[in-house]
């Protein structure tokens, strides 16, 4: 599998603040990668930080081996990164169908297709953005990344406060982009027992550290170390 994304020894937070220590992992193409932890152990700074939202202190973050460090966020799309935030951050006065064209670049995913994937967004297309539910809403920040033609797709926490069938719906589309094999996924959650399933390695932080990181399976099978790392997060 050829390597997409390498950090290396990553130090990174806000202002003077640190977040995050040491941080080194690989992602190859069309991988997939599981970021767990309790909240506040530094798994949507890790995001962030690929997106260039935050400080980079030191150490070495390489994608497709480019200096990704010295690229400013807002090329980092253009690069091939795409990212839903836990905010959703999607366009409330555009209509659903104007919110997926606006950041269109080429590549296989189309509107058809996306309409294909998620099909209540097809019926929504003429809705507002700011006219939808949380779990439509989801969806669309999801269906905009993709339309963004990613190698490196970023989800933060996308099932959070959602209703259990949405949810459901949500891990069936995560699945499916995952074993797609047309890009690579970096998954953040709370509940490991979701997202383990889906994914081929995992990453627990601890307060900004690496703790653990290894394969998904070996990790989902260790119930111990679940629970002393992610607590009520386990079932």
């Amino acid at each position: 599998m050829a390597e997409l994304l390498e950090l290396e020894n990553v130090w990174a937070g806000y202002g003077d603040a640190v977040i995050l220590e040491d941080i080194s992992f690989r992602l190859g193409e069309a991988d997939s990668l599981a970021l767990l932890g309790r909240n506040g152990m530094g798994k949507t700074t890790l995001l962030s930080t690929l997106m260039g939202a935050t400080r980079f202190k030191s150490g070495r973050m390489t994608y497709r081996g480019q200096d990704l460090a010295v690229v400013p966020a807002h090329g980092r799309a253009q690069l091939g990164l795409g990212w839903v935030p836990q905010e959703r951050d999607i366009f409330p006065s555009l209509t659903v169908e104007e919110n997926l064209t606006v950041v269109a670049r080429p590549g296989p995913w189309h509107l058809k297709r996306i309409y294909d994937l998620f099909p209540r967004l097809e019926e929504r297309r003429a809705n507002m953005g700011n006219q939808l539910s949380g779990g439509e809403q989801q969806m669309l920040a999801m269906a905009r990344a993709l339309m963004v033609n990613p190698k490196l797709l970023l989800l933060d926490e996308p099932l959070e406060g959602l209703a259990p069938l949405i949810v459901q719906e949500l891990l069936r589309i995560i699945g499916q982009t995952v074993s797609s094999g047309e890009m690579a996924v970096i998954l953040v959650e709370q509940h490991a027992h979701q997202i383990l399933p889906l994914t081929r390695q995992a990453l627990v932080l601890e307060r900004g550290r690496v703790v653990f990181s290894g394969e998904s399976e070996t990790l989902r099978k260790d119930r111990a170390q679940l629970d002393k790392w992610l607590g009520v997060g386990v079932h």
